[in-house]
């Protein structure tokens, strides 16, 4: 490091080979440097209405920064060079700050005042044959500063940008596997996360090669249809998750399209956020099972798929088909439960089912009717008829066999 005296030296050698405008042009403007950080802060206050709304620490970063403008003025003005420096001696440590408290627009505010200020002191600080000049390397300096002010903010927005993403990444791994921490509640105010309801899972294939644009786009669109979106893309599985849904029918089909060919399954609805994870895992479920029924609708519910999600080993399926189906059936009483499981073993046949039950084919057509509205589910589609039957199936698996009665050898008697 330099010693004092040779900092001075150097100094006045510079001094003495500038013009004698210049050189009194640079002193006075070194003498006014106070004067012109004061004067600059109080045209701040007096002409930003938004500068008196901040916090004392947001101002005095504020402040900062144009006083460290002004004193950066004055050295460049004696040795015009390169601004790559002027990131350092301008913002200093401010960026980071500079970016959460103001926009973009009000920093090039603030650059304007401060240079308003230094032109208005041009004729008191110059003498008459150096004004031009000066107020030529005001207007300079301010778009050097101007330009470095951008680059502040994109760097800003950029690593902003990676932040996100890798906690939107974090998040939706979290939710995946089911975890509900503070951590997770602390990420997820952190990404400013707004949806307090109807949160849902959507699940498919992502594209091979996707564009530099295409999350982009996905979170876009969804922002159409939903509070807010959670995009990840794990290997060749494309993970969406959104809150706050409005129309479904419409937002699950226009997403859909988004997503690569192949199947595309939605979960059940979550309450939370924190509980979206029941609909994650149901929607993966469903996407494993989905390729068993070729015909599926695209995109299709988990719930759609229960059937052949039992079949391959899925046992949260097999609970809900015997909590929402077999059990209120069961309830129900009425001889509902008798009755669909001869109807779908007589082929659908209400004349055969009232035939085998010994009863009159409108009351067949009155009990079907009645799983109907128990359930959600209409024995006489197809479809739902087979969700109904499988139903059935593991119901009866999941009950008790009731013992069979000890048989006791009779002793002979001699």
């Amino acid at each position: 490091m330099a010693e004092p005296s040779k900092i001075t030296t150097k100094r006045k050698a510079a001094t003495q080979a500038l013009s004698p405008e210049k050189a009194e042009t640079l002193r006075q403007l070194r003498a006014n440097v106070g004067q012109l950080s004061t004067s600059t802060m109080r045209q701040l206050e007096k002409s930003l209405p938004w500068y008196g709304r901040l916090s004392s620490d947001e101002r005095s970063a504020l402040g900062l920064v144009a006083q460290n403008g002004i004193a950066a003025f004055v050295t460049w003005y004696e040795r015009p060079s390169s601004p790559s420096w002027i990131l350092t001696d301008v913002f200093g440590n401010a960026p980071t700050e500079l970016t959460r408290s103001i926009s973009l627009q009000k920093a090039l505010q603030l650059i304007r005042i401060v240079v308003e200020v230094v032109e208005d002191q041009v004729p008191v600080i110059a003498p008459e044959s150096d004004q031009p000049s000066l107020r030529e390397a005001v207007l300079r300096y301010s778009r050097e500063v101007a330009f470095a002010a951008a680059d502040v903010y994109a760097r800003a927005a950029e690593s902003r940008g990676s932040w996100d993403t890798r906690l939107e990444a974090l998040i939706v791994d979290a939710i995946l596997r089911g975890e509900n921490t503070d951590a997770l509640r602390s990420r997820i105010a952190a990404l400013g996360w707004k949806a307090q309801e109807r949160f849902t899972v959507m699940v498919g294939n992502s594209p091979s090669e996707p564009s530099a644009s295409y999350v982009s786009d996905l979170r876009r669109t969804a922002s159409r249809f939903a509070e807010d979106a959670l995009v990840g893309i794990q290997g060749d599985r494309l993970i969406l998750i959104l809150g706050g849904v409005q129309d479904r029918d419409t937002a699950y089909v226009k997403l859909s399209e988004l997503f690569a060919p192949g199947a595309v399954v939605y979960g059940p609805e979550a309450g939370s956020l924190l509980e979206a994870s029941t609909s994650a895992q149901a929607a993966f479920a469903g996407l494993t099972a989905a390729r068993a029924w070729p015909s599926a609708p695209r995109p299709v519910a988990a719930d759609d798929l229960l059937p052949e999600r039992v079949v391959s080993g899925d046992d949260a399926a097999r609970r809900s088909l015997i909590k929402n189906i077999y059990r209120p059936l069961l309830a129900a009483s009425n001889g509902l439960v008798e009755t669909l499981g001869t109807y779908l073993e007589l082929g659908h046949s209400l004349e055969a089912t009232a035939r085998e039950l010994f009863v009159h084919a409108n009351t067949v057509r009155y009990r079907l009717k009645r799983v109907c509205d128990v359930t959600g589910w209409d024995p006489l589609l197809p479809r739902e008829a087979f969700v109904l039957q499988t139903a059935l199936v593991v119901g009866r698996l999941s009950a008790q066999p009731k013992a069979a009665p000890e048989r006791h050898a009779s002793r002979s008697q001699n």
